[in-house]
């Protein structure tokens, strides 16, 4: 095992490089804290717990070279936070070979390296020497650092008594500041307000133009997508994928998609869902289909899905009606066709049988979203069956930039403008009888 840490970053080569690192814990390790238990061990020729070792990283080769903006996903236990902790040098490796080259700032735990007795500008100078300033260069930075945090007069207030927002802003705003050449940040922007990760976002835009190395770890796909230019997906202690963020998260999505989906299979049973009705009709199951027949757990924003309603009906029941109604993790319900609203009479049902529902494009925007399914009479006036939440599926992003919201619209944006507007120092207030120009912009 070795490591080394350089202070200047070498021409041509990587900032951060692994080769078979891994890092490993005693889970059986025990301690002797008293003189005691040192003697009762000696006459009791207690022997040892034989050791347990758990890796929460194994052979991990990984080269992060400047001006790369690299995010890491993964489940919680994957080994994303031991992965900074091994580049920060909180930790060292078990075995294999370890370099970092240039000046490292980490954010990984909130108020880490804060001393809790001291004001939030005592801490800026402690933290500034962790992070090699001097006391000059502190000097010079310190209203800026403490303009940026917005902490106002608390700055010279204990920071036991911050807030955790206050902690991060903190934080956040000495780590920036320091002109670090690698930046690690493990998901505690999480914890600020919406404006202030707005603001901290400006600054990493910032520090990627100054040609600073980012390696963030986070669960929010979409701004891993919209900051990071790489991504690796860390599971088990090891990398299952590394490359176009886009790309490396949806086979990460998927991956969860179908653990849950076989998941749910092997605890599914009858009585796993809501269910009431008379029972002249039996609704046996919900089923989801992709377009080459293979059934699925999980699907893409605009993909062609068909929902299979299976049914059995031990006596003839003329004209049921069938219905579902579509609902996302958060309770909304977001629709609910049937076919007595499509204009559909389905005669006389007897036996076993389906009904599918066919969607073109899945409007649904991603998320977990769950099906109920109904089958009652033309009335209205008998339930035959109700299921409730019978059938759960996830909806991954597809290659759309739409990212707010449920629903995808399919809509289009279109710019008029006036023929002046191209010219520059043109006053470009439009008036009705200014010429105009239309341009379609199709979606991403």
């Amino acid at each position: 095992m070795t490591v080394v840490r350089r202070p200047q970053i070498q021409p041509d080569r990587p900032v951060v490089s692994l080769k078979n690192v891994s890092r490993a814990y005693d889970k059986q390790r025990e301690y002797n804290r008293s003189l005691q238990q040192r003697l009762l061990r000696i006459i009791t020729r207690k022997q040892r717990t034989p050791t347990d070792l758990f890796y929460p990283l194994q052979d991990v080769s990984l080269s992060i070279h400047s001006g790369d903006f690299l995010g890491i996903i993964g489940p919680n236990g994957a080994g994303k936070s031991t992965l900074l902790k091994l580049v920060t040098g909180i930790i060292v490796p078990t075995s294999g070979d370890l370099t970092v080259c240039g000046r490292v700032c980490s954010l990984l735990e909130l108020g880490a390296g804060f001393h809790p007795d001291l004001t939030g500008r005592e801490n800026i100078y402690l933290n500034g020497s962790i992070y090699g300033l001097n006391r000059r260069e502190i000097d010079e930075r310190v209203e800026r650092i403490i303009d940026f945090a917005e902490l106002g007069n608390f700055i010279d207030t204990p920071v036991k008594h911050y807030s955790s927002g206050m902690y991060v802003r903190l934080g956040f705003s000495v780590a920036i500041h320091t002109d670090p050449d690698i930046l690690l940040v493990d998901e505690v922007l999480a914890v600020g307000d919406v404006n202030f990760q707005q603001k901290c976002l400006r600054s990493i835009e910032n520090f990627r133009q100054r040609g600073g190395t980012l390696i963030l770890v986070s669960h929010d796909l979409t701004t891993l997508q919209s900051i990071c230019t790489r991504a690796i997906w860390l599971e088990d202690g090891r990398i299952q994928a590394d490359g176009d963020p886009l790309d490396v998260g949806m086979a990460y999505l998927e991956s969860m998609a179908n653990r849950e989906q076989t998941e749910t299979s092997l605890a599914k049973t009858e009585e796993d869902s809501r269910r009431w009705g008379t029972g002249r009709i039996r609704i046996i199951a919900v089923e989801m289909y992709r377009t080459n027949g293979e059934i699925g757990g999980y699907f893409y924003t605009g993909e062609p899905v068909r929902i299979r309603v299976k049914f059995e009906s031990d006596e003839a029941v003329s004209s049921p009606v069938f219905g579902i109604a579509i609902h996302h993790q958060n309770g909304t319900h977001i629709t609910g066709p049937n076919t007595a609203h499509a204009g559909i009479e389905l005669g006389t049902i007897h036996g076993r049988g389906w009904i599918d529902y066919i969607v073109p494009q899945l409007p649904l925007l991603e998320g977990v979203y769950t099906i109920s399914a109904a089958v009652v009479n033309h009335n209205d006036t008998e339930t035959y069956d109700y299921r409730d939440r019978i059938c759960k599926f996830r909806v991954l992003s597809s290659r759309t930039s739409e990212r707010y919201g449920l629903v995808v619209f399919g809509g289009h944006w279109q710019l008029e403008t006036s023929a002046e507007s191209a010219a520059p120092n043109h006053d470009h207030r439009l008036s009705p009888d200014s010429p105009r120009s239309s341009t379609a912009i199709p979606n991403a």
